[in-house]
């Protein structure tokens, strides 16, 4: 995914949040899934492709931790520019996040991934992801993946996706990893496209 620094870096910097085909108002149903997890509001979550979602700020008002992270530098400077003109900073990378986090994090208790992982096609960029996902995320913690489910769309802003089931994710996740919930979600994008997701929300148990 490193080669495409520069393609999103493009997309964020010459389109408004709002034209963006991944573009939420609100993120109800990152939220319907986070009210699941006892005392969430306590815990560090961490957005490994965090982009310009307006999620950051739902989780700042309602007084949790955060680390976020995105492969553009844009999106992340867009970001700051906002939280900053409300006087809030926080802990952020600019990483791949299919390559090895080796920065020391805090303890997170929350992984969140809207939309991010499909984007990874190659297998050993997987599998990379798969492995940051299990390093970072302490025992007794959460992840949630919100992904074009097998039925959604082969492409997004210009790249072929790698499309998820429930089954592929605990199947990668593997057994430390028990699925708490999940459903479908079809999203209608800006364009007023619909865009079929699968929500899921895995606990680390080991």
């Amino acid at each position: 995914m490193t080669s495409n620094r520069k393609h999103w870096d493009r997309i964020f910097g010459n389109t408004a949040d709002s034209n963006l085909g991944w573009y939420e108002k609100n993120p109800d149903q990152t939220l319907e899934l986070l009210d699941q997890i006892p005392e969430w509001k306590q815990s560090v979550i961490f957005l490994p492709g965090v982009g310009t979602s307006v999620l950051v700020e739902e989780l700042l008002s309602r007084g949790a931790s955060l680390v976020i992270n995105d492969i553009s530098a844009e999106a992340l400077n867009r970001v700051k520019d906002r939280l900053r003109d409300n006087g809030k900073t926080v802990e952020s990378l600019c990483r791949d996040i299919s390559q090895p986090i080796t920065k020391t994090l805090p303890d997170i208790g929350i992984w969140i991934d809207r939309a991010v992982l499909h984007f990874l096609t190659e297998e050993d960029d997987i599998v990379g992801y798969f492995n940051n996902v299990k390093s970072i995320l302490r025992t007794g913690g959460h992840a949630i993946f919100a992904e074009f489910s097998k039925t959604g769309a082969e492409k997004c802003a210009g790249l072929t996706l790698h499309r998820y089931s429930i089954e592929e994710l605990e199947e990668r996740l593997g057994p430390a990893f028990k699925l708490i919930s999940h459903f479908d979600y079809t999203y209608i994008n800006p364009n007023g496209d619909p865009r079929p997701y699968i929500y899921t929300l895995f606990k680390r148990e080991k």
